[in-house]
């Protein structure tokens, strides 16, 4: 399968091909011409829109495909997300212009999934408090609570919320679901019960967030609901800043009302001049949580054979939702 000739492929994200060559040979014998501008950097929007009307294909990570990045592409003839969420791109503009928007659905699920037990584990144990005052000369013996008979509230039941659902049951949790487009019998054949999110937040000791958030609106878990989480629960969000108002979090993790909050993401990235930045009892990671070496290798090799495929004239196999 080969593409026109001169064709230009755009990769704005450092991370694609990062653990696997075979991705950026996947384009390559194809003739889909991967130009990588910046190898360890996001290309800054300001220089995507001067190459994105020379572009026929774009291979994005975090970047905001907006419609004014879509309206200047006069080639473009896809568009991939090096990942699975493309809330960050205009769908609609897309559309309108016919232009394919494709994803690698799965591919990072499970690091994704292991990555939001670590933070558990991490978040509740104060792994990371101790070896900060291990490695400061302290010999600090610190308490947590073990997981086994508490309640873990999954906010969103897709492939990563079901993996995490298998982990906690693994560890003696219970397990409540939050998902209306999940069937309950579904929810409990995988170990878990279905639940309201006003029932998770009030039961929970552990809230783990796993759903795309819906641009325009506000946070999912803004003030009101955040302070009706269990007292001293642990949130935990691996899915999308903008789900939690992150100043209401803040000022409930000083006050105590809230355990702890184990985050890796957040509303704007990077984390600038966030009260979280210090507040008690939180475990921030700079949206890493997909950053297996694994899922990096399956993520790139799906994603170029998307393009590929689109760019030969072909349907897509896994179009965006």
């Amino acid at each position: 399968m080969t593409t026109t000739p001169m064709t230009t492929t755009l990769i704005t994200t450092p991370t694609f091909s990062r653990y696997s060559a075979e991705p950026w040979r996947i384009l390559e014998r194809a003739g889909a011409g991967p130009l990588r501008p910046y190898e360890d950097e996001a290309l800054p929007a300001d220089e995507l829109l001067k190459r994105i009307p020379e572009t026929d294909a774009l291979i994005v990570g975090m970047d905001l495909i907006t419609a004014d990045v879509i309206d200047a592409a006069d080639r473009l003839k896809v568009i991939a997300k090096h990942g699975v969420g493309v809330d960050t791109i205009d769908l609609d503009a897309a559309q309108a212009r016919g232009i394919p928007v494709v994803c690698a659905p799965g591919s990072n699920s499970r690091a994704v999934a292991e990555f939001t037990f670590g933070l558990i584990l991490g978040a509740t144990r104060r792994i990371t408090d101790a070896h900060q005052r291990v490695a400061d000369g302290e010999w600090p013996k610190l308490f947590g609570p073990e997981l086994a008979g508490r309640t873990l509230a999954v906010i969103g039941f897709g492939r990563i919320g079901q993996l995490v659902t298998g982990y906690a049951r693994a560890f003696g949790m219970t397990v409540l679901a939050h998902d209306p487009y999940v069937d309950p019998r579904d929810m409990c054949a995988l170990g878990a019960r279905s639940a309201t999110l006003d029932d998770c937040l009030a039961r929970a000791d552990v809230v783990s967030l796993h759903l795309p958030a819906t641009p325009g609106a506000g946070p999912l878990l803004d003030q009101a609901r955040l302070a009706a989480m269990k007292r001293g629960a642990l949130l935990v969000n691996t899915a999308r800043g903008g789900l939690v108002d992150e100043a209401a979090l803040a000022a409930l993790l000083e006050d105590g009302h809230l355990g702890g909050a184990a985050l890796d993401t957040f509303a704007h990235e990077p984390l600038g001049d966030s009260p979280l930045r210090s507040a008690p009892n939180v475990l921030l990671t700079p949206h890493m949580a997909a950053c297996g070496q694994d899922a990096n290798r399956m993520m790139g090799a799906m994603v170029a054979e998307e393009v590929v495929r689109v760019l030969a004239g072909e349907p897509p196999q896994h179009p965006a939702p």
